[in-house]
């Protein structure tokens, strides 16, 4: 049997929801797997020539995690990945690839999982939920985690807003990322975190995009990476000035996503020409929102 897997980029936080919202975008990475006496792995796409082909390889490893859990024997798995997620750009790689593996895994076992034990499996595997949520259960997704334990809703999201990654062509590591963020931080600046969180999802529940302009500010993590990604001040004002209701970094960094309720693609040229002035290539793509996550099918 061959099952086929695809699953979508993620974004993470979207400004002050540190490392609880997700949001699926509309760019697939694609796995098909079947059983074998051992781990091969073959990738097309992006990451093809520096990824491993081995039982090291994070989609191999997601499915060898879903028979550990399901308490199956493992004995090897032909994988065929085709990448078209970015890797390390704050795109949610990683996750998509813990989450393509254990649905892969699971799929191939019958499905003895439900979605709460992979998506518990895929946090304690990525270290936190934001992106793994949204790549299991698609939509905008409010996620927490207690102890092993992780609690997600996915909710829905205007339809008619469009989103932006701008996608450098520099890399960055998520363990950099957050190397540079406070132990602790003022209370005003959590309180500031908390009123535009539930000011974001408010605003999108009743369809009151206008309120994004304040709902996406954020005192946690952005001003403190600033000083990994100094360009995004001036991207994030020129897609602002272009049309946009406001622009945050896409997890980690380094890619930037703004959401947009009118044309996107003057914002997408605007957030262009803006890296460009601080000296970097990159490209931004607008997408919308995958509403299903990671979908399995049999071959």
């Amino acid at each position: 049997m061959r099952v086929h897997v695809t699953v979508p980029a993620t974004s993470a936080n979207l400004g002050p929801g540190f490392d609880a919202l997700g949001l699926a975008l509309a760019l697939h990475n694609e796995i098909s797997a079947a059983e074998a006496d051992r781990v091969s792995v073959a990738i097309e796409g992006e990451g093809a020539a520096r990824l491993p082909k081995s039982a090291d390889n994070v989609v191999a490893r997601g499915v060898r995690l879903a028979y550990e859990a399901a308490g199956r024997p493992f004995r090897g798995c032909e994988l065929r990945c085709v990448n078209r997620v970015p890797t390390a750009r704050g795109l949610g790689s990683s996750a998509a690839a813990w989450v393509g593996g254990l649905v892969a895994g699971n799929a191939l076992l019958g499905g003895p999982l439900s979605k709460d034990a992979l998506l518990a499996l895929a946090a304690r595997a990525e270290g936190h939920p934001d992106n793994v949520a949204a790549a299991l259960l698609g939509g905008l997704t409010v996620s927490c985690a207690a102890g092993d334990a992780v609690t997600a809703i996915a909710l829905p999201v205007p339809a008619a807003l469009r989103w932006v990654a701008l996608i450098p062509e520099a890399t960055s590591a998520t363990a950099e990322a957050r190397a540079v963020l406070p132990a602790s931080v003022p209370r005003a600046d959590a309180v500031f975190n908390v009123q535009r969180v539930a000011l974001l999802l408010a605003s999108l529940q009743a369809g009151r995009p206008a309120a994004l302009a304040v709902a996406l500010e954020d005192r946690l993590h952005q001003p403190y990476r600033l000083r990994l990604f100094p360009w995004l001040t001036a991207v994030a004002a020129a897609a602002r000035a272009a049309g946009a209701l406001g622009c945050v970094l896409s997890g980690a960094g380094p890619s930037a996503l703004a959401v947009t309720a009118g044309d996107a693609a003057p914002v997408a040229r605007a957030m262009e020409a803006a890296l460009q002035r601080a000296g970097l290539g990159g490209t931004a793509r607008a997408f919308d929102v995958d509403t299903t996550g990671a979908i399995s099918r049999t071959l």
